[in-house]
């Protein structure tokens, strides 16, 4: 009958063999391999079990697992690359300091990049990464601390650290709207303006960033609250915070009103504004009278200063408008599809929609030809105004400096786009506020070690969790041994990682 044996090699190693006959001095063996330890030994002793009993019925006579024969248990089992990633990147934002080594809002944080669902299911999420995580009890209990504006600030003054900011330094705000599934509002989350018309109940959000993106804060007010009101207290309570004497803020045309524009300069902040045109500029209709005929070149800059008067309270200011073919293509296509609909309308063609170029008075329906004139006069235009009296590095103010960072604002809206898909910011399983602000901290903490991860490697959150949560870390029982084994890991997802190891400074 076949056996198991194990010899003693000239190199001192331990071999271990299957003999499966020995007949009058003549052995049938089959060597499996040779160990330099016990653990060794005992992985190549439960091979051989297994080669021995392959193929043969099991009788369940109610012995242990594990019994010679059987396979191997695995006692534990990990996402080492991606969890080992993660706590890498919140030692590197400093955030572990920031929460005092708290590994509750860590473990909700590393939940939320990898699977975001409610707190109840993130400690299933948490259980399948392989970390111990703490009961739903004390998840619970700990949230009210989360919720408070002293945590956030310990978040926040972590990710300022990292951005290393500086005097004037280029800071990006935008605002997002989060809606619940409720009827009724509750003063907090109420309705209001939505670009997405919904009329449920709402939040709104303020999210200040670096000029990469990075997040420095976020903030939540009332839903019913008008965006342009946002700006000006979270700047300024983030600049209290951090004692920054002065940052340029760059944001949309929609997010400042005129009066909000006051309110900025009589703070005596830096700033740079996406500027309405109402109206033709002169330097622009300046242009095309001198030369009639000609479209105005690609990429060309008109360049507006507008002097602050003696009572004035604000700073100069200089108005850059550029013009562009292809947003001027694109404009123009938008305006004749626009105005073929206002004729069909005005034709009794078809029925009177929302259509700017529709014209009702006294009852009757004409094309506005006079508005249409004048889009078509602004088509390519884009306008862009600024206080500043030089750039954060003190070189001269340029056009190419002004609008350079007004484009950065994508990348405040490639955050917003993160929070809300990858990491499904809206707080829908919650419903007091203290709840949702501890909510959106979490998401504050996990956006910063989700942009950090991306800047570094290259890759979106989103593939590189689904690539590393694959490559698992496990630990087998062999007898008295305990054996640590791994998934190989793919080439690619192996330089994101060294290439994560070995970044400790900031982006």
């Amino acid at each position: 009958m076949p056996y198991v044996r194990t010899v003693r090699t000239a190199s001192g190693a331990t071999a271990v063999q299957i003999v499966h006959s020995s007949r009058r001095g003549s052995r049938d063996i089959e060597h499996l391999g040779s160990a330099h330890d016990d653990a060794e030994v005992e992985l190549l002793k439960a091979a051989a079990r297994q080669r021995l009993s392959a193929g043969q019925g099991e009788l369940d006579l109610g012995l242990d697992a594990g019994a010679p024969g059987g396979p191997l248990p695995i006692t534990a089992s990990r996402m080492g690359c991606l969890l080992d990633a993660l706590e890498h990147a919140w030692r590197v934002l400093g955030l572990d300091g920031a929460t005092g080594g708290d590994e509750i809002f860590f473990g909700l944080v590393a939940a939320r990049i990898i699977e975001p669902v409610s707190k109840l299911d993130s400690l299933r999420v948490l259980e399948e990464a392989g970390v111990a995580a703490a009961s739903y009890r004390t998840v619970l209990r700990r949230l009210s601390a989360y919720a408070k504006d002293s945590w956030r600030q310990k978040i926040s003054a972590a990710c300022a650290a990292h951005a290393r900011l500086g005097p004037a330094t280029l800071v990006l705000y935008d605002v997002s709207t989060l809606y619940f599934e409720t009827d009724e509002g509750d003063g907090f989350r109420e309705p209001g303006f939505s670009k997405e018309r919904r009329l449920e109940p709402q939040i709104t959000i303020g999210l200040l960033t670096g000029a990469d993106g990075f997040p420095l804060t976020v903030s939540a007010f009332e839903g019913n609250k008008a965006e342009t009101r946002t700006m000006l207290p979270v700047i300024e309570s983030f600049m209290a915070a951090h004692d920054l004497p002065d940052v340029t803020v760059v944001a949309d045309a929609g997010m400042v009103s005129e009066a909000n524009q006051k309110a900025i300069e009589a703070a005596g902040l830096s700033f740079i504004l996406g500027a309405r045109i109402p109206h033709v500029p002169y330097l622009v209709a300046q242009w095309r009278r001198e030369h009639p005929g000609h479209d105005i070149p690609d990429g060309h800059v008109f360049t507006q200063p507008w002097p602050a008067g003696p009572n004035g309270g604000r700073r100069d200011q200089v108005i850059y408008y550029q013009y562009k073919t292809d947003r001027a293509r694109r404009t123009l296509r938008g305006i004749d599809e626009q105005v073929t609909k206002a004729e069909q309308a005005v034709a009794g063609k078809v029925p009177v929609k929302r259509n700017r170029f529709i014209r009702l008075a006294g009852g009757t329906r004409a094309v506005n030809r006079e508005l249409e004139e004048k889009a078509r006069a602004l088509a390519g235009l884009k306008g862009y105004v600024t206080n500043l009296r030089a750039c954060p590095d003190g070189t001269p103010v340029t056009a190419e400096f002004v609008i350079g960072a007004y484009h950065q604002l994508f990348q405040i809206e490639k955050s917003f786009r993160m929070a809300k898909s990858d990491l499904q910011a809206r707080p829908i399983y919650h419903h007091l506020r203290d709840s949702i602000e501890a909510h959106l901290t979490i998401v504050l903490a996990a956006l910063a070690v989700s942009r950090w991860i991306e800047s570094t490697t290259g890759w979106s959150i989103r593939r590189f969790v689904k690539t590393a949560r694959r490559c698992r870390t496990i630990q087998i029982q062999a007898g008295p041994h305990t054996i640590t084994a791994a998934d190989p890991i793919p080439d690619d997802l192996r330089n994101a990682i060294d290439t994560i190891n070995g970044r400790t400074g900031t982006h």
